[in-house]
């Protein structure tokens, strides 16, 4: 199919508003001022890979954590299964969430029948359970003491909740009228991007606006690799330090990553942080790579399309049993902390990297070349 510039940029466009639509509609919506207020809630559009579509201008700490989860739900129920009416959702850190009071719950999206993209939120719920009030104890040891944990799960099926299992959730809650607003914001939210997508392919037929979609991803891809070729190839360290994890005070936490460049790929290497620890600041998969994946956007052009092609020429080396990626039931509820440190290290090595091969004649130095700085 011929692309045409002038329509795919209306296209993306649109996408990009149907996305904001959705996190208006989440923050309108909600009962919990964490989410009203706080504004801790994201919205986005994924196809039937789990890559992000369009997303909406929210917390970077989301970036990438809710293209995990929308992954690990269409591996959970298969887009051919899926009904018009349902709706899906997750929490478990270890099985494609973040941490406990982050509930994504997806909606499928329907054309000619089939499923063909996903409307997916993620909101940050004022309280899951667990052992204190907001389900995030700083001296939490293990998982099971933040809240409760939902795999991926179904809540609607084919436009019927399942009452079962929303009993389950608000008695396992302590506020379970602000648990029931927001989630229900959710399941609205959703229900819009649908709607507004199913607009969309009316008016541009179903085939071509799917064409648009994978060449706006592939587009993001080429601008993103264009902009990793700029930087010369080679590896580049830093570290941070977390001052300790809560529970064993006055043990600093370090957080160790290496940038390196091959051509127009790029792979961020977190061998050298150290172990999991006891309190609650581990950082699961999903949420370490948010780090990377905004360290990725935060020096690139902005004008490339923010979806999930800008990550194809991006890995990461997360070694299993670290802070960057810990075994459970290790607690998370802190994590954010982790991946600040970890987003400030990921930029550090490659926006320094970046700045010198556009010309700023400042490279950024390394850690053979000066101490890191605890806490900078």
């Amino acid at each position: 199919m011929a692309i045409d510039p002038i329509l795919l940029e209306v296209l993306r466009n649109r996408l990009d508003a149907i996305a904001d639509e959705m996190e208006l509609t989440l923050l309108k919506s909600a009962a919990s001022p964490i989410v009203k207020e706080g504004l801790d809630a994201s919205a986005a559009l994924f196809n039937l890979h789990g890559e992000t579509i369009a997303q909406a201008a929210a917390i970077p700490i989301h970036l990438g954590a809710l293209q995990f989860a929308a992954q690990r739900l269409v591996r959970a129920f298969p887009p051919s299964l899926m009904r018009d009416g349902d709706a899906f959702l997750l929490n478990d850190p270890y099985d494609g969430g973040t941490h406990l009071p982050d509930i994504t719950l997806a909606v499928p999206v329907f054309a000619d029948g089939s499923a063909v993209a996903l409307a997916c939120t993620m909101c940050h719920h004022q309280d899951v359970g667990g052992r204190t009030p907001g389900s995030v104890p700083t001296d939490a040891t293990e998982l099971y003491q933040e809240g409760v944990i939902i795999p991926p799960t179904q809540l609607f099926r084919a436009g019927v909740l399942d009452d079962n299992l929303f009993r389950l959730l608000t008695r396992n809650v302590r506020l379970p009228d602000v648990f029931t607003g927001d989630l229900m914001a959710q399941v609205a939210a959703g229900r819009l991007g649908g709607v507004r997508f199913q607009e969309l392919f009316a008016a541009h037929g179903t085939s071509t606006v799917i064409a648009y979609i994978d060449e706006l991803l592939a587009r993001a891809e080429r601008l993103t690799r264009a902009q990793i070729a700029d930087i010369p190839d080679g590896d580049y360290a830093f570290e941070d330090w977390l001052d300790d994890d809560g529970v064993n005070i006055g043990q600093p936490v370090k957080i160790a990553v290496t940038l390196r460049v091959r051509g127009s790929a790029m792979t961020f290497d977190f061998t050298g942080s150290d172990g999991q620890v006891s309190g609650p600041f581990n950082s699961v998969p999903a949420s370490t790579m948010s780090a990377v994946y905004y360290a990725v956007r935060a020096i690139s052009d902005a004008s490339i399309p923010n979806n999930g092609g800008c990550f194809r020429a991006v890995d990461a080396i997360l070694p299993e049993g670290t802070i960057v990626n810990p075994r459970p039931p290790a607690p998370v509820s802190c994590r954010t902390a982790t991946i600040r440190a970890g987003a400030r290290a990921a930029r550090q090595d490659a926006g320094g990297e970046l700045r010198h091969a556009a010309g700023d004649g400042v490279r950024r130095p390394r850690p053979r070349d000066r101490a890191a700085v605890r806490g900078q």
